[in-house]
């Protein structure tokens, strides 16, 4: 009986995480369709040498985008200190610089140096500046908890917009953001 319940148990959580890892891409793969105030870019690694890791200049590359598509008015980067020894946020801004985004129209959040902690950031930009609709740009595997974070922090007018960029350690990050999505 104890062996039966265990497979039953064994199934079902099984089951859970295929269908939940299922939804977070599909929702992951949905790209913004609405005009927003703001997007914010989620940090990721900079280089021991100072150049942007793969995965964080396409995120740039795909809010470079929003904002010629004139989808989004302003930038907002977020990032923390890396080890490495770099502010992230304000390594993104110098990107997108150069990538003719005028200086006025990029924020800059240093202090973001969790997912959590970039929303409530933003949060805070977007009130003072009365923004209400922001598009989140990270990997396509984070938009669900970036989501439900900004929904927890009574935020609704949050889309996602996901770089096309994809590697191998994607698998990975999937199964972590099961995990991370419930705790």
């Amino acid at each position: 009986m104890l062996k039966k319940i265990t497979k039953y148990i064994l199934i079902a959580a099984v089951s859970w995480f295929v269908i939940h890892s299922i939804y977070i891409t599909f929702d992951g793969l949905k790209d913004a369709k609405h005009k927003a105030d703001l997007a914010v870019v989620f940090g990721n690694k900079i280089n021991e040498d100072g150049t942007l890791s793969p995965r964080l200049k396409a995120r740039l590359d795909k809010s470079i985008e929003l904002y010629q598509r004139r989808q989004i008015k302003e930038v907002l980067v977020s990032g923390g200190l890396g080890k490495e020894g770099y502010w992230e946020g304000t390594e993104m801004k110098k990107y997108l610089m150069k990538n003719k985004i005028p200086a006025d129209k990029v924020l800059v959040d240093n202090f973001g140096d969790t997912t959590e902690k970039t929303v409530i950031n933003t949060l805070k930009i977007a009130d003072s500046l009365q923004y209400n609709r922001i598009i989140s740009v990270s990997q396509f595997y984070h938009q669900t908890r970036i989501k439900k974070l900004f929904r927890k922090h009574d935020f609704k007018n949050i889309e996602g917009s996901s770089p096309e960029y994809f590697e191998i350690r994607d698998f990975y990050s999937v199964f972590r953001e099961f995990f991370a999505y419930y705790w």
